[in-house]
């Protein structure tokens, strides 16, 4: 039989090929087949499903949008008195979109007409939208103290201003909520001698002038207003008023 001795180093010898089995199995998770597998990953949360994302906001496309409310005395301070020939309750405030001189669209245009003429000037406005005709601005002449020069020095597109016709003690068809002027700069007032009041506005005299704005006759904002039976004050004889369209034609 053999000695402790012998005994002793079988013990030893068993414990030194014990150690590295279990160090192996040291977080590789073993299984019974005795063979180790590859190393294990880390785990990973589960992916939340995508949310679908959302498409990007496309800008659109600003359209001609029109709102007629009722206006008071109280609205019409430099524009309108006692003694004028149409009441504040027989106008109208046309709150619409225009086409700037910028190229683009503006929602803040004010036009103050005779509630008769509002619908059908609305049509007429809706019109020079879709054709992108530019105007620079569009304001009550209340903005300007109710000053036909001032209005016209700052290119402004206007309708009531109870006022005479130039040169004239009567008074204008402006004054009854029935007549627009439109880019007063672009389409001065001519005199029979040629003269124009606006110095900034003289180069405009000349009608074959093409710049944004310029109206010419028979194009599409003449034939527009012609639509409602408006007629145009670049036909005049004498005077020409190239910014003017009225409901009697003067």
């Amino acid at each position: 039989m053999p000695g402790r001795g012998a005994h002793r180093t079988a013990t030893f010898l068993a414990m030194l090929v014990a150690v590295p089995i279990v160090a192996a199995g040291c977080g590789r998770g073993s299984d019974d087949t005795g063979e180790s597998p590859p190393p294990a990953t880390p785990p990973t949360a589960p992916s939340a499903s995508p949310t679908p994302s959302k498409p990007s906001a496309t800008p659109t496309k600003q359209g001609f949008e029109a709102d007629i409310k009722k206006v008071t005395a109280g609205d019409l301070k430099h524009s309108w008195r006692r003694g004028c020939p149409v009441a504040p309750s027989g106008l109208r405030m046309i709150e619409m979109t225009y086409w700037g001189m910028d190229d683009k669209p503006h929602t803040d245009g004010q036009l103050v007409v005779n509630a008769k003429a509002a619908g059908d000037l609305v049509k007429v406005f809706r019109k020079l939208y879709a054709m992108r005709y530019p105007i620079e601005r569009m304001e009550p002449v209340d903005k300007y103290k109710g000053s036909d020069f001032a209005s016209i020095e700052a290119n402004n597109t206007s309708a009531f201003n109870c006022r005479n016709a130039t040169g004239s003690s009567s008074f204008s068809q402006h004054a009854f909520g029935l007549a627009v002027d439109i880019n007063t700069c672009q389409n001065p007032y001519v005199y029979a001698d040629g003269h124009v009041a606006h110095k900034r506005c003289v180069k405009y005299r000349n009608r074959k002038n093409d710049d944004p704005g310029v109206i010419h006759a028979g194009d599409k904002v003449v034939k527009a207003f012609a639509s409602i039976g408006w007629g145009w004050g670049g036909t005049w004889s004498g005077a020409r008023d190239y910014q003017h369209f009225s409901a009697s034609g003067r």
